[in-house]
């Protein structure tokens, strides 16, 4: 894990990949409590009989369940001290290029894309690339921003 000591010298870090996160093995009880979290029950997802039949031959993550592990595996790659607080701001673009079978195991690789000034602190975007162990394509990629408050 990358530790920067503050804003400035995380800012001396544009343009570079700063790390990759631990692996993740995304199991059929993770996808099935996004589903009841989000309400999308889709057989693709949580029938995993209808699913061996299916386009994958097994059930497959939600593409947001991969997107919302971004936050846990950013936090193994990078952290910036002694900030008030860091809040997502949002996606500038999102991917899912490829599925994520059950029992694939997933890490983010992050390149800091810039740090710019905001209304309410610094306002950091990341190139996140979640990839899957043994695939070619990525799982998801996506340009998250992140609003840093010193």
């Amino acid at each position: 894990m990358k530790v920067f000591q503050n804003i400035q010298e995380l800012a001396k870090a544009v343009g570079t990949h700063l790390g990759h996160s631990d692996w993740h093995t995304v199991d059929q009880q993770q996808i099935d409590l996004f589903a009841e979290a989000t309400g999308d029950h889709q057989w693709i997802h949580i029938d995993p009989e209808k699913a061996a039949r299916g386009p994958f031959g097994t059930t497959i993550a939600h593409g947001y369940l991969t997107l919302s592990l971004i936050p846990k595996l950013a936090w193994q790659v990078y952290r910036v001290e002694g900030l008030k607080a860091g809040v997502n701001y949002g996606c500038n673009k999102v991917r899912f290029p490829s599925p994520v079978p059950v029992g694939s195991r997933l890490r983010a690789g992050i390149e800091l894309i810039s740090l710019t000034p905001g209304a309410r602190g610094m306002q950091a975007t990341a190139r996140v690339t979640v990839e899957r162990e043994g695939s070619v394509k990525p799982a998801c990629v996506a340009e998250t921003v992140s609003i840093l408050v010193p």
